[in-house]
């Protein structure tokens, strides 16, 4: 146990030479002056609210049209606020001329689509309706920019059939349907209290508020379609995070659902006729346990998405002793006997092996443990033409240290709790027991051969604090991926990416002109070949945790100068390939160039090299374990 949980620590490679990859840019340098201050007081606080230190999201696009990247940062109790891009890693704040601010009084994330087809960039806003917190989501439709030159946004949620009231986590457009517009997957949590254990046969048990929704989008109007498209949407899940992907490489979208909590994580396969089989049973040995934040995307270029889920394992030895986190043996035994899947406190690192098949290699990896971790991002940083990831880190006060929980389960410290008023000396006595810990977020250099090596001190990415949502995007156009991070009780961090200028490394940046009313081609995947190396990228942008990304998709090429081939398969399965392509450009690629429909590889072996036999042999034989368990008696058995 001991060696495996060192191997899930990446040893850090040996500090380059020069400056850090990154430099943080400040905020009276940038002009972003965003902050996501969170009040506690005695009637909204973590005691009554679970995910009070969860934090905010970031979306990224241009909203102008001036082939910049614009900022758009959730605050949980504040106006949220938009950024215009200026060029030059400066920003100028636009909230009130563009109307996004927001009026939730408790609002998640944030995600950037075309929700019309307009052409124009749309801002949907994720809120929470429950207890003192009162919010549904909106919808600011882009209108494009006034004669000022700012955008101007008008709310419309309830004209399109999104201003959902509920447990809102983050919302994932795409086009399930391919019908050639966008839907919508709304990600939702729970508030049932996590120390009962019910069985999964309440996944069959809608729930108004916790559950997850599929809203299909029917000519402008969205409609809930989540039972007869096959998704659960009940108590049990506690959804954080989705990520889609064609997992399966069939031509349709699949979702990836991070759920917290007791409850599985969902893997939807498309079944390309407008429903969905969840298959998480059959797709992976285990899953992570308090499943977070997450993305897609190939780290090992073999042309198939693999899955980062992000966990709470303590990297830090001190931390690991004072803090519950794994399950005790008997409640992951009653969690298996009521039906749940194999769950462990860890990321996963999910390596897609094909036929709907994954394995996590966390461990072997190297990023299995990144403590209380957020957004999962996967993206080559440093254009050497491997994905590396990104993690954002820090709880504010946590809640699972083991001499808080010694006094927060004292019968007096209970009897206060349980007013709706908590007193004000009781409060303060039990945020003083939760310890707030700063942490560095990690960032991890793929090595190209199924391992990472943790980098963020030596990429400049390294200073401690607390960080939640995060998205990435070349903010100055330069060719690589700059980050934006959204902090809590500080302010947003923007980090300027060096690796043109460091390394001479080349890119190459894809801007999809999809046929409307998908303009921005949502669901498209773009193959690039060059060199010898094959590279997958999906135009999804919702990722990490509470955040979507720039839209242009962006490839690192390594060394080389030339892209021999680059095919784009649209989302309507028409495609085009295109040779000999210059490196260091933004290329345009249109979908009424398409043509041919793209040949996916055959969903199921066409030639099998073994063949099920079981029938014919009249093979009579079940295993029934042994019920004696021998970690009760052994606790520390290998």
């Amino acid at each position: 146990m001991a060696l495996a949980l060192l191997a899930g620590c990446s040893e850090p490679e040996a500090p380059a030479a020069g400056p850090p990859l990154f430099a943080p840019v400040p905020p009276d340098s940038s002009g972003v002056t965003f902050a996501n201050v969170l009040d506690e007081d005695s009637t909204f606080n973590i005691i009554n609210y679970l995910y009070f230190y969860d934090g905010g999201g970031v979306a990224v696009g241009d909203v102008n049209g001036d082939g910049l990247v614009d900022l758009y940062f959730t605050a949980n109790r504040r106006p949220n606020r938009l950024y215009l891009n200026r060029g030059g890693f400066t920003f100028e704040d636009v909230t009130e001329a563009a109307g996004v601010a927001g009026r939730g009084t408790w609002t998640k994330a944030a995600t950037m689509a075309d929700v019309n087809g307009d052409g124009w960039l749309d801002l949907y806003v994720s809120n929470v309706e429950h207890g003192p917190m009162h919010g549904r989501n909106e919808l600011f439709l882009n209108r494009g920019p006034g004669d000022d030159g700012l955008p101007r946004f008008e709310e419309r949620a309830a004209d399109y059939g999104l201003d959902v009231a509920g447990l809102n986590t983050q919302a994932v457009f795409f086009d399930y349907d391919r019908d050639g517009d966008l839907d919508v997957y709304l990600v939702r949590h729970s508030v049932h209290d996590v120390g009962q254990i019910g069985g999964v046969e309440f996944r069959a048990k809608h729930h108004e508020a916790a559950g997850d929704l599929l809203l299909r989008n029917d000519d402008g109007r969205f409609v809930d379609v989540t039972e007869a498209a096959g998704i659960y949407s009940s108590v049990l899940g506690y959804g954080l995070a989705a990520a889609a992907s064609d997992l399966n490489r069939d031509g349709c979208p699949d979702l990836y659902v991070s759920n917290d909590f007791h409850e599985n994580d969902y893997l939807y396969l498309n079944n390309c006729d407008g429903t969905f089989r969840e298959t998480i049973y059959t797709a992976t040995g285990h899953t992570s346990l308090a499943s977070m934040g997450s993305d897609a995307a190939d780290i090992n270029n073999d042309l198939r998405p693999d899955v980062i889920v992000t966990d709470m394992l303590p990297f830090r030895e001190d931390i690991r002793r004072t803090a519950v986190s794994e399950e005790g043996y008997d409640v992951y035994r009653i969690k298996l006997n009521r039906g749940y899947h194999h769950q462990f406190t860890r990321n996963t690192l999910l390596i897609n092996l094909g036929q709907g098949h994954f394995i996590d290699l966390a461990f072997y990896a190297g990023v299995a443990a990144t403590d209380w971790s957020w957004a999962a991002l996967l993206a080559d940083l440093d254009l050497d033409a491997y994905n590396d990831l990104f993690v954002t880190n820090g709880v504010y006060r946590r809640p699972n240290d083991l001499d808080y929980l010694r006094f927060v389960v004292q019968p007096q410290v209970q009897a206060a709790l349980r007013n709706e008023v908590i007193p004000p000396a009781v409060l303060d006595s039990v945020l003083a027991w939760m310890p707030s810990v700063p942490l560095p977020n990690a960032a991890f250099h793929n090595r190209g051969d199924l391992t990472f090596a943790e980098r963020a001190a030596a990429w400049g990415l390294g200073t401690p604090g607390f960080s939640n949502g995060a998205a990435y995007a070349d903010l100055d156009n330069d060719g690589d991926l700059d980050l934006v991070v959204n902090n809590l009780n500080a302010p947003a961090t923007i980090y300027r990416n060096r690796a043109r200028e460091h390394t001479g490394r080349h890119y190459l940046t894809v801007v999809l002109e999809g046929e409307p009313p998908n303009r921005f081609g949502i669901g498209a995947k773009v193959i690039v070949r060059h060199g010898g190396t094959a590279q997958l990228r999906e135009q999804f942008p919702t990722r990490g945790w509470a955040s979507s990304v720039d839209p242009r998709l962006h490839v690192g090429l390594g060394d080389d100068a030339t892209v021999d081939t680059l095919t784009v398969v649209w989302p309507d399965g028409r495609f085009q390939t295109l040779t000999g392509l210059a490196a260091d450009r933004t290329l345009t690629l249109r979908q009424a160039d398409a043509s041919d429909a793209y040949p996916y590889p055959p969903q199921a072996p066409t030639n099998p090299l073994f063949a099920d036999v079981t029938d014919e042999v009249a093979l009579d034989f079940v295993h029934h374990e042994n019920a004696f368990i021998d970690f009760t008696r052994e606790p520390l058995m290998p």
